[in-house]
């Protein structure tokens, strides 16, 4: 594995490049490089894998704390890396913010990304209630904001329809943390979350885009609020969505399940 890092507008990007063969971009929001890895080394096995941490997050760091992390920065960033690399056109696989990232790559420069496959990608601007959804939203940040980090945490997964018992999130959020994570969880919240939440996509671009979009969700996510966004944005592409192992995190839970339904989709 080569790690480096790649100087962009307004930040310092940690990328990380492994194996070789066809280029595939595994990118989060807000999950980093660390989060992707046991799905890259599998992938790598056939492909050269480009991860990275997001802007502010992690081993990305920026220069303006208080600058949002948009999907059209991020995607930016993305553009950056690409080009950097020189060995695309690539394949994209984007989970929950990353898919918004990616969403919004394809937007901006559909020359560098010939597949895309969207995973849980959390746009509540294509629902029926989403102001009702964006209320919740700010209500939770505004809990975190507030220093309640375990209340915003039950707001949010109560909003976004996944059960986490309590004895499990008090595990979770509560008692003594590492610094790092302390530190990206608050600017996901008060930076990046919302961005992407309330971001709206250009659905007459991405359906006349020469890039292919494959639309995931968890086989285990029924009912959950991304089951509903990935629905609203696959009818709107003309498909529907692609099923793969696990939940929101599923590539994290089963990375060799995950790995076996995801190649064949990046040819």
């Amino acid at each position: 594995m080569i790690t480096k890092t790649l100087d962009v507008p307004g930040a310092r990007l940690h990328y990380e490049l492994r194996g070789s063969g066809p280029l595939v971009l595994l990118v989060g929001a807000p999950m980093d490089a660390v989060a992707f890895a046991p799905l890259a080394d599998r992938l790598a096995a056939d492909h050269t894998v480009l991860t990275t941490d997001p802007r502010g997050i992690n081993r990305s760091t920026v220069d303006d704390r208080d600058q949002d992390s948009t999907p059209q920065l991020r995607a930016a960033d993305l553009v950056e890396l690409l080009t950097h690399v020189d060995a695309g056109p690539a394949a994209v696989f984007g989970s929950s913010g990353g898919a918004v990232s990616a969403l919004a790559l394809v937007q901006a420069r559909p020359d560098l990304v010939h597949t895309l496959v969207a995973h849980e990608p959390p746009l509540i601007q294509l629902l029926d209630d989403r102001a009702e959804i964006r209320a919740r939203v700010e209500d939770y940040t505004a809990t975190y904001l507030a220093g309640d980090v375990v209340g915003a945490w039950r707001e949010f997964f109560a909003a976004a329809d996944i059960e986490v018992p309590d004895a499990v999130l008090q595990q979770m959020v509560g008692g003594e943390r590492d610094p790092q994570v302390v530190a990206d969880e608050r600017f996901w919240f008060e930076h990046e979350m919302r961005a992407s939440d309330f971001w709206e996509p250009d659905l007459d671009v991405l359906a006349a885009s020469r890039t292919r979009i494959v639309v995931g969700v968890g086989e285990q996510s029924a009912g959950q609020l991304c089951t509903r966004t990935c629905a609203a944005l696959a009818g709107a592409l003309g498909t529907a969505p692609t099923p793969f192992p696990g939940d929101h995190t599923g590539f994290v839970d089963d990375p060799a399940g995950f790995a076996e339904r995801l190649r064949p989709l990046l040819g």
